[in-house]
């Protein structure tokens, strides 16, 4: 099995296995009326696992993620940034231009 495959099914596994606390402490500590719902329910069941292949799906792609950015090059010695360039100001001057306001341009307006 090529190396990334194997490292996401384990990162996923991790997630899911998170997300299995997670919704236990969901159900545990009653966040709002949950564990009430969810064990007061005949398909109770259902929501569990509704929640916690949802949370395991968004905690297994978080893993993966961590463990992706984790895996870094260290081989990145080479000084890093552009060269510093002094901003060269336009050369000439500034003429004033008059403006009439008010009203549509002459091209604009209509004969």
């Amino acid at each position: 099995m090529p190396k990334l495959i194997r490292l996401y099914i384990i990162q996923c596994a991790i997630g899911f296995g998170l997300a299995a606390v997670f919704v236990g402490m969901l159900l545990w500590f009653n966040i709002a009326n949950l564990g009430h719902l969810v064990f007061n329910s005949d398909k109770g069941w259902l929501a569990l696992l509704v929640l916690w292949i949802s949370n395991g799906v968004v905690f297994g792609g978080v893993q993966f993620g961590i463990a992706i950015m984790r895996m870094k090059d260290d081989d990145d010695d080479e000084p890093r940034g552009g060269h510093r360039r002094r901003v060269q100001r336009p050369q000439g001057k500034m003429i004033p231009v008059r403006v009439a306001a008010g009203g549509r341009p002459q091209e604009m307006r209509r004969r």
